[in-house]
């Protein structure tokens, strides 16, 4: 057994946490005009995350921050977090929030199984940001190595890219493994999996933030084989926001929607030319908030660092790049899970994305002057035990 880390969960329900997120696939929209009209503007919206408060979502705590909803004439906005004990798209679907950030993957497999229908109108992750992790030296160092391994998972959607990757290299499934975990590299670092499944963005550092009991000194990247999805036919696409599609028909949702998506595309580039201080506004929400993840500010500043890349990746702001998106659905139609079921079985509606409302928000930004596009130039993040 190797050094573990426990970082509990300041939730009532721990177990609840892997609920996030159940989900599967739809496909490209043709974007369809709305009709302008009088209408008295909608001034309070909800947001519906998929996590608890952290810098996967700081471009949201940023635009509050810093006053850019009330830029947008929003006066009230309500940024609602999830332990695992709220699915975004089911809050959304159901009406209790205006709009919701979640996983492609996850919503779409949801609209498979309800029949409901959900449009993204904004790709805030441009790449997959999924890691498979196992010490150096344990023969797990590509995709076709999980055959008979212990592999680790949150599960409840999140195992989708590694059916995906197998499914692409003609792997066996059935094969493997798939072994929960925690929302910590504990899995690992306890020998209960052969390689455990963690986010550039956060299980990744925190591995790199626990004393190797061997060196007495924290664990280095070079102590690990590192499989990314990204460079496997099994990527898929995030962190995306999500709107109700029938109220897309309503003049004054679609207008709220391309003002809410001009004031979190002026917090998303805020946080890209200022990491350290987006990372600051976020771990405060954290802190303050009645639930989070407990991890310290140098943790949010490397997370920070680490989605930017993922935001960043050279298209523009938000939108849907439909290779990106066929990629996601081929792979979910042609994963199989390890119990031989299909993850999807048909193509999702063409209103499930659509770039209409991103492309308007960015042109608005642009005639205001908004300098949008630009590339992140990352920082050197050092990691401290614990991430304090």
């Amino acid at each position: 057994m190797r050094h573990s880390t426990r970082r509990g969960l300041t939730v009532t329900s721990v177990a609840a946490i892997a609920a996030i997120a159940l989900s599967a696939c739809t496909a490209p929209a043709t974007d369809t005009s709305t009709d302008s009209g009088d209408f008295e503007p909608i001034t309070d919206i909800s947001l519906q995350l998929q996590w608890l408060p952290q810098a996967q979502f700081a471009g949201y705590y940023v635009a509050l921050d810093q006053g850019y909803f009330e830029e947008e004439g929003f006066d009230n906005v309500d940024i609602i977090p999830s332990g695992g004990d709220i699915v975004p798209q089911d809050a959304l679907v159901a009406g209790d929030v205006d709009f919701a950030v979640a996983w492609v993957p996850k919503v779409l497999g949801t609209l498979e199984a309800t029949g409901a229908e959900l449009t993204d109108i904004a790709q805030v992750y441009q790449k997959s940001g999924t890691l498979q992790v196992s010490f150096k030296g344990d023969g797990l160092t590509d995709v076709a190595d999980f055959e008979g391994k212990r592999i680790g998972s949150w599960g409840f959607g999140n195992e989708w890219e590694i059916f995906a990757a197998m499914a692409a290299d003609g792997l066996d499934a059935s094969s493997v493994s798939i072994t929960t975990q925690d929302f910590s590299m504990n899995a690992l670092l306890d020998g209960d999996v052969d390689a455990a499944q963690a986010m550039t963005y956060n299980e990744w550092a925190q591995i790199l933030e626990v004393v190797n009991p061997t060196t007495g000194k924290l664990y280095q990247p070079e102590d690990f084989d590192v499989v990314s999805y990204e460079d496997t036919d099994g990527a898929m696409l995030q962190d995306a926001i999500w709107a109700d599609t029938a109220r897309l028909d309503d003049p004054a949702y679609a207008d709220a929607a391309v003002r809410f998506l001009k004031a979190v595309t002026k917090g998303w580039i805020f946080a890209r030319d200022n990491p350290e201080e987006a990372a600051s506004i976020t771990y405060n929400a954290a802190i303050n908030a009645e639930a989070a993840f407990p991890v310290g500010p140098v943790h949010q500043t490397w997370q920070m660092n680490e989605v930017n890349k993922l935001i960043w990746a050279g298209g523009d702001f938000g939108v849907i790049d439909a290779s990106a998106w066929s990629k996601t659905i081929k792979g979910a139609l042609a994963a199989v899970n390890q119990d031989g079921i299909n993850l999807i079985t048909g193509e999702p509606a063409t209103s499930a994305y659509s770039n209409k409302y991103i492309e308007t928000a960015l042109a608005e930004l642009a005639d205001e002057g908004v300098v949008v596009d630009g590339e992140y130039a990352p920082i050197d993040v050092v990691l401290t035990e614990g991430g304090q």
